[in-house]
């Protein structure tokens, strides 16, 4: 499966072989021991380390359902009328499907696919940037890319990438694709990421976004024994970041989201950050992680986690 699609998430992987996540974590430590395949948090990946990036065709079968309820989710953010930017990735593209139907709206791109999903909405307006194509991934990159951002002013940018660690931030596996993500995000005055579990922890080699830009932070639940992630959770959320977490409030997974007002309900959030312009114009349906209790020990995330199932 790692050699079809690049990339797999442990999930996926005890879903398939109809076995436990346990088990499945002690056969890739086994494979990784062999040099067969490496370890991510939450998933395993082909030998290659900082440098390797999967293609889009790897990257769209990876963690399907999760960056589905991840775009659920971050679409509630987004108003009528309002002008915001959107990078390229498999989650991104997810987001721009439900945006089709906000009225009003303004989205510059520099990803082709984000552009196609929006296409035929007759009340959005896309603008695309210059640059030079990465069949990759499908993305504008290069100076063209990067000029025509110049100036530019919106309320928010979504973006996604290969990893993410409270240490570092958001981080990419490509230079070019790193340079326009970080003109994005001079473009904005709110930075959303949209991540799954299976990149929180992980570190790539180019930083795009520190951790001290972010702003929001749109994940899915991690696995119950998923450890690394959810200690990653705390450590952004003790930095400051705003935590949405997909799934935990009842989110329903698929390609029809819930109206508006389903999605989204006040939440205690922490303050706005220094140096943030404006503050924010929705709330997300989520429950925050506050950072009161650092590295709470595996029975208190579980507790955690069950809790928000029965919320």
């Amino acid at each position: 499966m790692v050699r079809a699609n690049g990339a797999v998430s442990l999930r996926e992987l005890a879903r398939v072989v109809q076995t436990s996540e346990v088990t499945v974590r002690r056969d890739v430590r086994a494979l990784e021991a062999e040099g067969l395949l490496d370890r991510r948090h939450g998933g395993a990946v082909l030998p290659g380390g900082f440098t390797r990036e999967s293609g889009f065709p790897q990257k769209s079968h990876l963690a399907t359902a999760e960056k589905t309820a991840i775009a659920d989710l971050a679409a509630g953010l987004v108003e009528e009328g309002e002008a915001i930017v959107v990078g390229a990735g498999t989650t991104t593209q997810e987001l721009a499907r439900r945006l089709a139907r906000v009225p009003g709206l303004t989205v510059v791109t520099n990803s082709l696919l984000v552009a196609q999903a929006l296409a035929h909405a007759n009340r959005v307006e896309v603008v695309m940037t210059g640059g030079t194509l990465r069949g990759s991934n499908y993305a504008l990159v290069g100076s063209g890319a990067e000029q025509s951002l110049q100036g530019l002013r919106v309320s928010r940018a979504f973006l996604s990438g290969s990893g993410l660690t409270a240490e570092r931030g958001l981080s990419t596996s490509n230079m070019l694709s790193a340079s326009v993500d970080r003109a994005l995000v001079q473009a904005a005055a709110e930075v959303v990421v949209l991540a799954d579990h299976t990149k929180l922890g992980a570190d790539t080699m180019f930083q795009t976004v520190p951790t001290d830009l972010i702003t929001r932070l749109v994940t899915d639940e991690p696995p119950v024994h998923d450890d690394r992630a959810a200690t990653e959770l705390q450590a952004l959320a003790d930095q400051g970041v705003q935590i949405a977490v997909a799934g935990a409030m009842g989110n329903p997974v698929g390609d029809h989201p819930p109206s508006r007002t389903d999605r989204r309900r006040d939440v205690p959030v922490p303050g706005p950050r220094r140096g943030q312009l404006g503050t924010p114009t929705a709330t997300l349906r989520s429950t925050p992680l506050t950072g009161e209790q650092p590295g709470p020990d595996r029975a208190e995330r579980a507790a955690r986690v069950a809790d928000l199932r029965r919320r």
